[in-house]
């Protein structure tokens, strides 16, 4: 790699590192905690006025789940594959199917049956950025949305903009499996119907 081609790629991690921190929720002082980076140290990685080195982008990928070649957005190697490093948030599975820190992120997640109750307390709802697209593909999800309550069931999708109070719950007593295409800068999924007489 030239020595231009490796500048352009160092000065890339900092928005990588801020994007990807950012899409998992989490702030730089718990990322500090997870790492023992400083807080100092994380900021000015993150804007680009530290240079970053094996010592400090290992246990960021290591907290992340992700290749160390993710977070510096080396060249693909020609192998289509993604291998997938699940991560773990608020007791659910995260599966990634996306290597791309920008734009929409798309993950499999997989919700444990609710735990014994009736179900139909409300959820706690949250607003963010972005547009999120749902697909459920096993089980029951419980979508609470503004002042709707949904159960959505295998072969449904919803889709919202996520400034929108919203929640998700099992609502069933088995796993819920479904696909999240989320843009966090409000990228739509578009969705494109054949053409008549095809």
């Amino acid at each position: 790699m030239a020595d231009e081609d490796l500048t352009e790629v160092l000065t890339a991690v900092g928005p990588r590192l801020r994007a990807l921190r950012r899409t998992r929720g989490t702030t730089l002082s718990q990322l500090s905690e997870t790492t023992g980076i400083s807080l100092s140290t994380l900021s000015r990685l993150e804007s680009g006025q530290r240079k970053p080195t094996l010592e400090l982008l290992l246990p960021l990928a290591k907290a992340y789940g992700v290749q160390l070649d993710e977070l510096v957005g080396a060249p693909a190697t020609g192998d289509p594959r993604v291998h997938p490093r699940p991560f773990s948030r608020h007791g659910q599975t995260f599966v990634p199917l996306t290597r791309y820190l920008g734009g929409l992120h798309a993950y499999k997640q997989i919700m444990p049956p609710r735990s014994q109750g009736r179900g139909d307390e409300p959820l706690e709802q949250r607003v963010h950025e972005g547009y999120e697209w749902l697909y459920v593909l096993s089980g029951r999800l419980r979508l609470a949305l503004g002042e709707h309550d949904l159960v959505l069931t295998a072969g449904e999708a919803a889709e919202f903009d996520t400034r929108t109070p919203h929640g998700f719950a099992n609502a069933g007593d088995q796993p819920v499996e479904f696909l999240s295409l989320f843009g966090a800068q409000g990228e739509r999924i578009h969705v494109r119907a054949r053409p008549a007489g095809t």
